[in-house]
């Protein structure tokens, strides 16, 4: 199935898009609408649609507008263009931004599947080109990938001097000139360790590379992408850094089994303390665990809890604590592979299981309070039996006995992480379901505004809102718009096209469709149940 998402300002055309074609049986999903393009950015950015239809005439940002736009930050996407206007210049720019067909209106159904069929064989194309793992392995034996990947990872590691840098990537043809450096790591975990599958997540990575703005990349591993971003503010690293992210799990979970974790490094302020983010993504990176989720975190998302709790004189330990890194970063499915590690130590000396679990408890135990301290917490006021002798003693009276309590103190340590770091975005989270409770009727609510009344890059606060609420910022606003549609028609005798408006739907046909998909049944029926 491939997605399609469609723009036009005249909702007669919309509607002919979405209802006389057979969606299902013709092999596409209609993922969205929209009446103009900046409406239209960002529901694209979160449905990331495998073709786009859009006019080429709108108010506020036309079709090429909308086409340059949508081919910079997410450059996989066909486009389809509709015209109304038989121009060659139109037609000329349409080729020039990467566009896959153009259509004169009118257009009958007929001629506009025929144009997504031909944007599908085009998709099919390019997912087996990038898929050639022959091509990728030639392509990686070249002479000059090989310096320039041995000169970038010299680079982050920090082993070039800075004279050699800036000769050496002249000679290259790298520019590495900016005010501001930002590392990002994606790990590509694929389910069963396919070599053929992780090559093809790879293919795809390197054939889009290209369009992330300001980034340079290679592959540090067969499954490690080493990304350096530049920028001219850290705003605009935040804003380059989140996107590429979100483009890069995209990507990767198209292709089988396969998922991305990405680690973004701090901000720094010369290229010498390159390796500094670096060596902040790789340590975020080494302590995730495994996740089979695509995941993105951020140094910035973690530092201002450590910094807070400095701030309130809280102690906060220096010295580094393997167990607490891995702890700030574990998931709960990584907990069994922490207590299995400390079970192995157990397995080696059967003889002496009390001595070794009591030494191993009271190190797990150590380490959890440090980082209850680090998040601002008291692990003696949340959880003081943990501190008692008689706790220890009991945990090491079988080998049942100490697995349920490892399981125990880790689950404790996990969720208190989790609570602090939801807290850190609980603010940014509320102030955000407000606004869209306030304005979901509004139909210029997008992501976009949104993202600016939370004080977020678009990117940042898309990530931060589907992490932390499990679910897309569309579709969060879609069921807020539809569970007020559903409250109107039990509470009031609107008709159906008022109560789309009212619920900032722009056209009483997509709104029928929209609360049919998301209800399974018609606005006319759900009222009639009533």
């Amino acid at each position: 199935m491939y997605s399609v998402f469609a723009v036009d300002d005249e909702p007669i055309v919309l509607e002919g898009i979405r209802s006389k074609i057979d969606w299902e049986g013709s092999g596409f999903t209609f993922a969205g609408e929209a009446t103009d393009g900046e409406l239209a950015l960002s529901m694209i950015h979160e449905l990331k649609p495998d073709i786009l239809i859009t006019d080429i005439k709108m108010p506020f940002m036309d079709g090429l507008q909308l086409s340059q736009a949508v081919k910079r930050i997410q450059p996989w996407i066909k486009i389809i263009i509709l015209s109304g206007h038989d121009e060659f210049d139109y037609a000329k720019k349409a080729i020039s931004i990467g566009i896959e067909d153009y259509i004169l209106k009118p257009f009958t159904p007929e001629e506009l599947l025929q144009s997504m069929n031909k944007a599908a064989e085009q998709i099919d194309r390019e997912r087996k080109q990038l898929s050639d793992i022959s091509r990728l392995k030639e392509e990686l034996k070249t002479k000059e990938s090989l310096v320039r990947k041995e000169f970038l990872n010299n680079l982050v590691h920090g082993s070039e001097n800075m004279t050699s840098v800036m000769k050496k990537s002249q000679e290259l043809n790298i520019d590495l000139i900016s005010r501001f450096y930002k590392v990002l790591i994606t790990r590509i975990d694929v389910q069963g360790e396919n070599n053929d599958e992780l090559q093809q997540a790879r293919s795809l990575l390197n054939s889009y590379s290209d369009s992330w703005g300001q980034s340079i990349s290679f592959f540090h591993h067969s499954n490690l992408l080493v990304c350096i971003f530049k920028g001219a503010s850290h705003e605009e690293l935040d804003e380059v850094s989140f996107r590429t992210a979100e483009s890069i799990a995209h990507l990767v979970s198209t292709a089988p089994n396969s998922t991305a974790l990405t680690a973004l490094g701090k901000a720094v302020d010369h290229l010498s303390q390159l390796k500094d983010s670096y060596a902040d993504a790789k340590n975020i990176l080494q302590t995730a665990g495994l996740h089979h989720t695509n995941r993105i975190i951020s140094s910035d998302d973690l530092t201002p809890l450590q910094n807070k709790a400095t701030q309130e004189g809280l102690l906060f330990l220096e010295d580094s604590d393997p167990l607490v890194d891995k702890l700030k970063y574990a998931g709960k499915n990584d907990i069994q592979s922490i207590i299995e590690e400390s079970m192995e130590l157990i397995k080696k000396n059967p003889d002496q299981f009390g001595l070794f679990a009591s030494y191993l408890l009271i190190d797990l135990i150590f380490s959890v309070s440090k980082l209850v301290e680090k998040l601002g917490g008291n692990i003696k006021e949340l959880k003081p039996e943990i501190l008692q002798k008689r706790f220890i003693e009991e945990a090491v009276q079988n080998e049942e006995k100490f697995y349920q309590t490892l399981e125990e103190v880790l689950n404790f340590a996990v969720e208190f992480r989790d609570s602090k770091m939801t807290g850190k975005y609980a603010d940014v989270i509320l102030k955000a379901k407000r606004y869209i409770e306030e304005n979901y009727a509004d139909q210029n609510t997008t992501l976009t505004t949104v993202a600016q009344a939370v004080c977020l890059s678009p990117n940042h606060f898309s990530t931060i809102f589907s992490q932390e609420c499990k679910t897309t910022f569309i579709e969060y606003l879609t069921e807020v718009r539809i569970e007020n549609a559903k409250r109107l028609m039990r509470e009031s005798d609107l008709k159906g096209y008022d109560i789309a408006y009212e619920c900032g739907f722009s056209d009483p046909h997509y709104f029928s469709y929209i609360f049919k998909k998301n209800t399974g049944l018609s606005p006319r029926e759900y009222k009639l149940q009533l």
